[in-house]
């Protein structure tokens, strides 16, 4: 397992005066992104910081209702608005506080991690970065690189069904979840993603990559 590859692209990159790089890390629940990011921001050093998605996620008493809550994680249940105002003065290269999503509150906490200036290349991760659908496209001329977790259809399955085991859920339970609502995020995710710059298997031992 190596990613070696996806480094020496991402320290090519063109350096930016006064701002940021944005590589965006995006795939299907259960692809394996987080592990991904936390080991991209670990290879490439300490001027380089994590921002996920999740953070971005509406509040369950919001969602509720909407009759949205059943169906968190789907592209209407995040503020897709604030996560791309976001992006845009995290891009500008000015210190900034970023909200991360506790799992096992099942809340966004605000200002929960910060992003300082000295910081010049930012791995954001999450599942709807590539997606084609409005409002999510507007996000597409934000990224300097983009990258794509490829992972089978029975892996997914199985990883997120063991997610939902270890928060305490029901076997039953797990799989109702799974069923309803992280495989038909997953379908639309892959169906309608653009195209990645660089694409890694499960494995992350050979990465398909090419020019834009």
């Amino acid at each position: 397992m190596t990613l070696a590859p996806v480094v020496t692209r991402i320290r090519a990159l063109p350096a930016k005066d006064g701002g940021r790089t944005l590589i965006a890390v995006a795939g299907p629940p259960g692809s394996g992104k987080s592990t991904l990011a936390e080991a991209l921001v670990q290879a490439l050093g300490p001027d380089t910081a994590l921002l996920p998605m999740d953070g971005f996620h509406l509040d369950n008493r919001l969602l509720e209702p909407k009759g949205l809550l059943s169906r968190k994680g789907a592209p209407e249940t995040f503020d897709v608005a604030g996560f791309a105002t976001c992006l845009e003065r995290v891009a500008s290269g000015a210190p900034i506080f970023v909200p991360l999503f506790d799992r096992d509150r099942e809340i966004a906490v605000a200002a929960a991690a910060e992003i300082p200036a000295t910081c010049k290349t930012i791995i954001i991760e999450g599942n709807y970065l590539l997606f084609q659908q409005p409002p999510w496209s507007g996000l597409a001329a934000l990224w300097d690189l983009t990258i794509w977790l490829d992972i089978p259809d029975n892996v997914l399955k199985q990883r997120l069904t063991a997610r939902w085991l270890s928060y305490g859920f029901a076997p039953a339970a797990a799989a109702a979840k799974v069923q309803n609502n992280d495989l038909p995020n997953a379908v639309a995710i892959k169906s309608q993603s653009a195209p990645a710059d660089i694409i890694l298997g499960a494995d992350w031992a050979s990465a398909a990559i090419k020019s834009k």
